[in-house]
């Protein structure tokens, strides 16, 4: 995939806790994967690659990972701080900490800048939390609470984070054998209704995760990427008209205000409509051409900035 520039746009391995007797066998896979890609790859790294460790609980099982990755760059002569790391938020103790405290940033920083992501693990967390099997959802109130921490502790960090997966499938229940009988209308209609159950499941998910500011999440089954377009641009174009409109009344009122002298104390409005569009944007559901509407330019957009627009249309009126 490497030679022939076929490899997705995200990439890594995910290895085993480092906890218990599971760090020796951890620590032996990551070895004999790297070594391998280090032959194979002629030195190359795939872009965007990362190391997944799941289950982390102290932040010294992240400091571990970057010992073990320093050694592994020495070893195979990759250059120092190649291979970065995202971790899976899978125990309420990387939540709320022994001592009572949000332990997020102890971990991001015992990563020496290795950390990139942090993925909620929903069904470890709520077993966890003693949630039994039938209410083990993305939507309960506990997984809620934990990603409201997470989002919190890593606001304005860079750090990327990840909701969890939907693991109710859509695929049939019955399957016809070959060379057997073929399905009854009933098995058919019962197939259906389940992949529509699931996907339904699977798009109110997504949405409850957008709501809430979680762009990213998992997806296990092909069948489940259709949903997970479906649901990420129906949430953007819904709100494209009237978010359009806001941000470029907004941005225009804002401008005349200040050029009077007033204060416009607003601005994290209109900054969180600037974020629909760059989400929008960076994902496909929203182009260019759908963006003019709001009258910003691409120099105004690259700032990313509401207040930084602003700046600049008050420099050029004067």
């Amino acid at each position: 995939a490497i030679e022939t520039g076929n490899l997705p746009p995200f990439i890594g391995i995910r290895i085993k806790p480092f906890s218990g007797d599971l760090t020796d066998r951890s620590v032996r896979t990551l070895d004999l994967f790297l070594t391998t890609l280090r032959q194979a790859a002629a030195g190359k790294l795939p872009k965007n690659f990362v190391i997944t460790l799941p289950k982390v609980t102290i932040a010294a099982h992240v400091a571990a990972l970057d010992q073990v990755l320093t050694l592994l760059e020495n070893k195979l002569r990759w250059p120092k701080g190649i291979f970065k790391i995202e971790f899976m938020v899978e125990t309420p103790q990387v939540i709320i900490g022994a001592e009572g405290s949000a332990p997020m940033t102890a971990i991001i920083k015992a990563g020496n800048g290795r950390c990139v992501s942090a993925h909620f693990g929903t069904y470890d967390y709520t077993a966890l939390c003693n949630i039994t099997a039938a209410y083990q959802s993305i939507t309960h109130s506990a997984c809620d609470f934990a990603k409201d921490v997470l989002q919190v502790s890593l606001a304005q960090t860079g750090i990327n984070i990840s909701d969890g997966a939907t693991t109710v499938m859509p695929v049939a229940l019955h399957r016809a054998v070959v060379g057997g009988p073929s399905l009854t209308p009933q098995q058919e209609e019962e197939n259906r209704s389940a992949v529509y159950r699931a996907w339904k499941l699977h798009f109110e998910n997504i949405r409850h995760g957008l709501r809430a500011g979680f762009y990213q999440g998992w997806d296990l089954h092909p069948a489940q990427l259709p949903i997970r377009y479906a649901a990420v641009y129906s949430f953007f174009l819904e709100g494209l008209q009237d978010a359009s409109i806001r941000l470029k009344t907004f941005i225009d009122r804002a401008a005349q205000a200040t050029l009077v002298g007033r204060v416009f104390d607003d601005a994290a409005t209109g900054q969180g409509l600037l974020n629909f569009f760059l989400r929008g944007l960076n994902c496909g559901a929203i182009t260019w051409e759908e963006m003019q509407v709001t009258g910003l330019t691409r120099e105004e957009l690259q700032t990313r900035s509401f207040v930084k627009i602003l700046d600049g249309r008050k420099e050029r009126q004067q």
